[in-house]
């Protein structure tokens, strides 16, 4: 690959990297930009993989956010795939890759995250699956066709929304969680007892309170030994078992880090001249909450990526939306708004049927809300988080 001299230089292909190449491209349309990143597909939407991606009634191709050929004419950008940036030179705004070196204006960290691979005997074999990208969801696609029974570990949304989509497909699924009821640390006993009948009616058996202690794979299966002496076998293991941010390339160069997170403030700067950040892999500070947050949200991301691409261009946009999320569980969309950095009451709404709503608060002043079927209340939570106005009834 030959050397390059770019005007921005993006690192990484997901929502936060695409938000930003349109935001420069807006601001600057005769501005050299390559994008750099290690996967071997094209910028695509990965919240599909766990849901109509994975019950096969989507295919690769409909994953794309733009057709491969529009970089190069519609967009003017230099796309390296397969190509891993290895180390970054801030002060001299150079990016090396193992056969070149990348002379940019600007630089975008948007490396998202990688699965957690889970630390127990088995946990790094090639037949437990985890679910982060296409090439992830390609295997996992492929190795459910046929079989007749699949064990999800992690009982997050991700376990969540995969559960039901094999359970649809007509697998026997059984959730193992750590949690005797799905996400009620993070959402509350009340929404994570809807989750729950949500997972029991599509059919999922769930083993909550329940730890891995090692993986097996055989000629006729899969056995996920858990911690209390019990086991569960499927044809197909699949761990969602959370994310780590990639923040390596920021930390080698001596950016400031919070975790493996890079620090950011609201325009999405890091503490190193011409270097930005964005996504799950920043913690950047948002005007409207008045603090620095992380969040992992693909709506998030793009919104970061954005303000990130403006910054690039010489804007002056600053990151101050309330993050959030939707999330597809079978036929099921729960709906948040929030801070996501703590609470300590909980309101929970009925609103007749299967709708409802769960208002978070903190010293009396609403930080949150999610909703299922109740799209007024999660329109108008937005509004309430982002002003703290009390909590709600």
């Amino acid at each position: 690959m030959a050397d390059l001299d770019v005007d921005l230089l993006v690192i990484g292909s997901g929502p936060a990297a695409v938000a930003a190449l349109g935001a420069f491209r807006a601001a600057r349309p005769d501005g050299v930009v390559a994008l750099v990143t290690d996967d071997d597909r094209p910028p695509y939407d990965r919240p599909p993989l766990s849901k109509d991606f994975l019950r096969g009634e989507t295919d690769e191709g409909d994953l794309l956010t733009a057709p491969a050929t529009a970089y190069a004419t519609d967009l003017h950008l230099d796309l390296r795939l397969r190509t891993r940036v290895d180390a970054l030179d801030a002060a001299q705004r150079l990016a090396r890759t193992a056969d070149a070196t990348v002379r940019y204006g600007t630089a975008l960290l948007a490396t998202g995250s990688e699965p957690v691979r889970l630390p127990v005997p088995g946990g790094d074999r090639v037949r437990t699956r985890y679910l982060r990208s296409a090439h992830d969801g390609r295997a996992l696609r492929d190795a459910v066709a046929g079989a007749g029974s699949a064990a999800v570990i992690g009982s997050g949304l991700i376990g969540c929304e995969a559960a039901v989509s094999l359970a649809l497909r007509g697998l026997r699924v059984t959730v193992v969680g750590r949690e005797d009821v799905p996400q009620a640390a993070r959402l509350g006993d009340e929404v994570g007892g809807r989750l729950l009948g949500w997972l029991r009616e599509a059919g999922v058996d769930v083993r909550g309170g329940a730890g891995v202690s090692a993986i097996e794979h055989g000629d006729a299966g899969s056995r996920v030994q858990l911690d209390d002496g019990t086991a569960v076998e499927g044809d197909v293991v699949l761990a969602a078992t959370g994310v780590a941010q990639r923040g390596e390339l920021a930390a080698m160069a001596g950016a400031a880090m919070h975790g493996h997170r890079v620090v950011t403030d609201a325009s999405m700067r890091t503490s190193l001249p011409h270097l930005l950040a964005a996504g799950d892999v920043a913690h950047a500070l948002n005007t409207a909450a008045g603090r620095h947050l992380s969040v992992e949200h693909w709506g998030d991301a793009e919104g970061m990526g954005e303000v990130a691409g403006s910054t690039a261009a010489g804007g002056t946009s600053t990151w101050d939306a309330v993050p959030g999320f939707w999330s597809e569980i079978g036929e099921r969309v729960l709906q948040q708004h929030a801070w996501g950095d703590g609470h300590d009451e909980i309101r929970f709404v009925g609103h007749g049927g299967d709708a409802f709503a769960a208002w978070y608060g903190r010293a009396g002043r609403t930080v949150g809300v999610v909703t299922h079927a109740a799209d007024d209340e999660y329109e108008r939570g937005e509004a309430l988080v982002r002003d703290g106005a009390p909590l709600p009834g």
